[in-house]
């Protein structure tokens, strides 16, 4: 079948369409303008993908006229700060996941909404969320799979972002093992506390965006095969991201629980410090406290104290001090408490 010429007005699309592709019936890609895409769905061969960043309300309606959207799903695609999930439109699909990246050392999320449909494939970025340049080079690179439809690239994007999760927690692990070592130091530090806290703060946040993902995925491989929108053959590779997804969520888990045990430890070896330390001042005060009592004793002004007159009565007085203090010295030395 011969294909219109739709590649020359391409360069005319918005900034917001980061790339609009057709991709015939044998993997090869075809760059259009919005304004072909009627003519290529008419045409009867391959799919479309139409990626957007931030997209402007007049091309989510252009795209709605040229796809048959549904009015909620574009609404909820025009506003960010959706759950992830999977809602089904007629004979359309719209998926939503949450994306993340490393930005100044925090994590800042995004997300991408899909809408997917038995010819189309519409990607939608909001917020933190990386380029899908590198999932089209990869899909373009195997064409044979690409003749799966929609739904294979949707696998791509999917496995792009749970991939993208990895680095992440691989760098929380690394941060986590340099906390330890101020954790078991000999000075304790109020921002190693307030690192913990930060670092779990995170984690939880993270997991907030993971587990949801589980959810999307399981419902992916539960989709009708007879839709047509996600094959069997797809629900192998959906698989695939799926038990990835489960990894990653195992690790946020397992570092959560880590730094809950090095926050109770920190608090633990703190108040250890603490009391070593109130049991030497406590020391100290004992020595200090008994030459402070036989001499407060001897400074009161009683008339009659008969070894005030004695000539040894001074000497005893600081031997028997000195006595007591070695005596206390050696006892809190034997029970560690100097």
């Amino acid at each position: 079948m011969t294909l219109p010429d739709t590649t020359a007005p391409a360069a005319h699309n918005p900034a917001c369409v980061i790339n609009c592709v057709h991709y015939d019936d044998d993997g090869k890609r075809h760059d259009i303008s919005l304004d072909a895409i009627s003519d290529v769905i008419a045409s009867g061969n391959g799919f479309v993908w139409v990626g957007l960043y931030d997209p402007a309300d007049s091309v989510l309606l252009k795209l709605q006229e040229e796809f048959c959207l549904h009015d909620l799903a574009i609404e909820d695609a025009r506003n960010a700060h959706q759950r992830p999930k999977v809602e089904t439109y007629g004979n359309s699909m719209f998926v939503v996941v949450t994306t993340a990246q490393m930005v100044d050392e925090r994590i800042q999320y995004g997300e991408t909404h899909a809408f997917v449909g038995p010819r189309f494939l519409v990607t939608v970025r909001h917020g933190a969320s990386l380029s899908y340049a590198p999932v089209r080079a990869r899909v373009e690179r195997e064409p044979h799979l690409l003749k799966m439809g929609p739904s294979y690239c949707l696998y791509a994007v999917l496995d792009f972002v749970v991939d993208n999760y990895l680095p992440i927690t691989n760098r929380f692990r690394d941060t986590l093992e340099l906390l330890e070592k101020d954790i078991f130091a000999e000075n304790y530090k109020r921002s190693t506390v307030v690192r913990l806290y930060e670092l779990k703060r995170e984690l939880n946040k993270m997991r907030m965006a993971v587990a949801p993902l589980q959810d999307v995925l399981s419902a992916l491989r539960r989709y009708p095969s007879e839709s047509g929108l996600v094959p069997d053959e797809v629900k192998l590779y959906i698989r695939d991201v799926h038990d990835h997804a489960v990894r990653i969520s195992d690790v946020i888990d397992t570092l959560r629980e880590m730094l809950g045990t090095a926050l109770s430890v920190n608090l633990s070896l703190v108040t250890l410090a603490q009391g070593e330390t109130v049991k030497r001042l406590g020391a100290w005060a004992a020595l200090l406290a008994a030459p402070t009592l036989i001499t407060s004793w001897y400074g009161m002004n009683f008339t009659h104290m008969p070894e005030l007159d004695q000539p040894w009565a001074y000497p005893a007085m600081i031997i028997g001090v000195g006595a007591i203090c070695v005596g206390l010295y050696r006892l809190f030395k034997r029970v560690r408490w100097l």
